[in-house]
């Protein structure tokens, strides 16, 4: 997006800095003064894009799931299910970056109490297309080779997407992917 010369519009910073905020602080760590500094305008100039900070969490919210879910639906689905799992798996290393920073939803999952409702069912959302892309990707594992799984692919996928969450967190804390790619090498063991 950006400006014909490729220069990204005021509201195109205020939404890029915000989605690394929440990456990194959650939904009550920034304010309107943090974006003003970084982005270099005054609040009000935020509230005219983003009137409430729901409109901007909600928009960062889209942004984000929009470019995460574009992005596993360009995993080639004729690859073999465990290529596409590893493919997945690097969506995550992308959020971690410099390792400040987790998924935005997993963050926001974890501030639930405090999230609005349209900010809420926008997670939710981001985790069931997650766990139904990762249920259909598992079920395609099933027919290429002999799968043990002891609940539905549903429940699996669920476990497997709470598993990725969870690993970005321990991530954080031990400062190292190590744990992240301990989930990648888990299924690994077990196909």
């Amino acid at each position: 997006m950006g400006t014909p010369t490729g220069t990204p519009t005021v509201r195109e910073r205020i939404l890029d800095h915000a989605i690394i905020l929440i990456m990194e602080r959650g939904y009550n760590g920034f304010s309107y003064r943090d974006l003003s500094e970084l982005v270099g305008v005054k609040t009000s100039s935020i509230h005219y894009y983003f009137p409430s900070k729901e409109d901007l969490v909600l928009e960062a919210v889209n942004e984000y799931s929009d470019n995460v879910l574009n992005s596993m639906q360009e995993i080639d689905a004729a690859l073999p299910a465990d290529t596409q799992l590893a493919k997945y798996a690097e969506l995550f290393d992308s959020a971690l970056s410099d390792g400040n920073q987790i998924c935005l939803c997993g963050m926001l999952a974890a501030d639930i109490r405090w999230l609005p409702e349209s900010v809420r069912l926008a997670v939710q959302t981001f985790f069931t297309a997650n766990e139904s892309w990762l249920a259909k990707v598992l079920a395609q594992g099933l027919d290429e080779r002999p799968l043990a799984v002891n609940c539905t692919w549903d429940s699996a996928a669920r476990m497997l997407f709470a598993a990725y969450q969870g690993s970005m967190l321990a991530s954080r804390l031990f400062r190292t992917a190590a744990r992240r790619k301990e989930i990648e090498a888990a299924w690994k063991i077990m196909r």
